[in-house]
């Protein structure tokens, strides 16, 4: 039985890339790199801002050997231009609001869980007017709770009161599925994120959708006693 459900932020909830984009590429401008075009911005998220900054460093100038210094400054830059951006050109992906919105009027519990970091995950939450549907968000503040780690989905059940089996997470990732199953909750991948739809069905998701509004139909109506925001 589905208690709780839990979302990735990026790629499954919002379409950060052309944001994320632009100011890697204001960096990349900045330094003499050459910029990235917007269409291949989406395969270098995931993983966190220092990832995405590593790869779009080593797309930009085909080396992986960039020294320390440059990493570090590029990363930097990055992070005071983005927390600037973060809702601009970014937008909601359809059916998200209205499964959003269903699903807590139904009373189940919702949580984002996300590899970005909280210094810009609340900020793009609200920012996007997605905030007050989540009774919790979980950031990959640590490098530790970074996802493929288990660790924010188990902290999620943990707050709810759950068992693992009991929460369903909602990702657009391999690591959301690597995941889900490390931490035994079960997991529904999206089809229209930043992963192909055959990479995500190859892993075996328990479901796999096209829109989010198809989502309502897999958990179902949660049950009375469930966890809800109305509770606290």
């Amino acid at each position: 039985m589905i208690r709780a459900i839990a979302f990735d932020l990026d790629g499954t909830l919002i379409d950060t890339a052309p944001d994320m984009g632009a100011s890697m590429n204001d960096v990349l401008s900045m330094i003499g790199y050459r910029t990235l075009p917007p269409a291949f911005v989406p395969r270098l998220i995931g993983g966190g801002i220092s990832s995405f900054v590593e790869r779009a460093l080593t797309v930009s100038t085909g080396e992986a050997s960039l020294t320390p210094a440059v990493r570090a400054g590029a990363e930097a830059v990055f992070r005071k231009l983005y927390v600037q951006h973060l809702f601009e050109r970014s937008s909601v992906f359809p059916g998200v609001r209205h499964t959003l919105g269903a699903l807590s009027a139904s009373g189940a519990t919702l949580f984002c869980v996300t590899n970005k970091e909280s210094t810009f995950a609340l900020r793009l939450l609200e920012a996007a007017d997605l905030s007050h549907y989540f009774r919790h968000t979980l950031c990959a503040d640590l490098a530790e709770d970074r996802k493929p780690s288990p660790n924010l989905l188990l902290a999620a059940c943990k707050r709810a009161e759950i068992d693992p089996d009991e929460l369903v997470y909602v990702g657009d990732s391999r690591c959301d599925i690597i995941a889900a199953r490390a931490a035994g909750c079960r997991v529904v991948s999206v089809t229209y994120g930043y992963n192909r739809p055959d990479t995500l069905e190859a892993l075996c998701p328990d479901e796999l959708i096209d829109n989010l509004a198809e989502l309502c139909a897999f958990v179902g109506p949660p049950p009375r006693d469930v966890y809800t925001q109305q509770s606290i």
